[in-house]
């Protein structure tokens, strides 16, 4: 297959992570040519040192401490890339990753998509895999949504146009800021699930969703609250019923 090959942006928000010089290499060592990483760092103050044999292969970005949604906002303002893909600094790529998400949604031409993953603990070792769900089509994607997120946002690939349209993550959200940013695309895009595993997902005690899941929770219940009756209708003008 020969085709031009856009560029991919990789942000990657950082935070006192001790696995981003990880993270950063498992974007280096993706197939696919064409990438630029942009790390947002979002106010650390320890681990800093780990960026420094990869700060001729990145472009780094200091700003104060304003959590994950922030971060990312900050990385999209400075995204050269046609697509853009977000990873935590705690997460890994397979190297295939972003070269078969890519083709998928060229061939399929898509504006956003999102795959299966893994879990891993410390020691990079597959705990559990495949974890998400596998879905049929897209409007299985937000039916879902009206329960729980589906997407986990390192899995997630999206056009430019997706951004320009939808705008930023809701940064006074704390921690439902994708669940937020997944239901304002599903409403004016299909979002589109590949079925393989490419991504990792780390599952550590350091970790923020850990740590403040009480408040997690509650934020979350918000979010769903907040867009039940706009995904509800939605759905009823594409002919699903409430119960499918």
């Amino acid at each position: 297959m020969t085709i031009d090959l856009p560029l991919v942006s990789v942000i990657i928000p950082f935070y006192n992570c001790g696995y981003i010089n990880q993270a950063i290499e498992s974007v280096l060592l993706q197939t696919y040519p064409n990438i630029e990483i942009i790390v947002v760092d979002d106010g650390s103050s320890t681990n800093i040192e780990l960026l420094e044999p990869y700060l001729s292969e990145i472009a780094y970005y200091q700003k104060p401490n304003g959590g994950v949604a922030s971060a990312l906002n900050h990385g999209l303002k400075y995204a050269s890339g046609e697509y853009t893909v977000w990873l935590s600094s705690d997460d890994l790529f397979d190297k295939h990753k972003i070269e078969r998400q890519i083709y998928f949604m060229i061939q399929k031409g898509l504006t956003i998509s999102f795959t299966n993953f893994n879990i891993i603990d410390e020691n990079n070792e597959i705990t559990q895999f495949n974890v998400g769900k596998a879905f049929v089509d897209e409007m299985e994607v937000l039916q879902t949504m009206r329960s729980f997120n589906p997407i986990n946002g390192c899995t997630v690939m999206m056009s430019k146009k997706v951004q320009e349209r939808i705008g930023y993550f809701d940064e006074t959200l704390k921690y439902a800021q994708d669940y937020d940013y997944w239901i304002r695309i599903a409403l004016a895009y299909p979002i589109h699930y590949l079925h393989a595993t490419l991504t990792n997902y780390r599952v550590h005690d350091k970790m923020g969703s850990i740590r403040h899941s009480f408040d997690q929770r509650q934020e979350f219940h918000m979010v769903r609250d907040k867009y039940s009756e706009a995904i509800n209708q939605f759905l009823e003008e594409k002919g699903y019923a409430q119960n499918e």
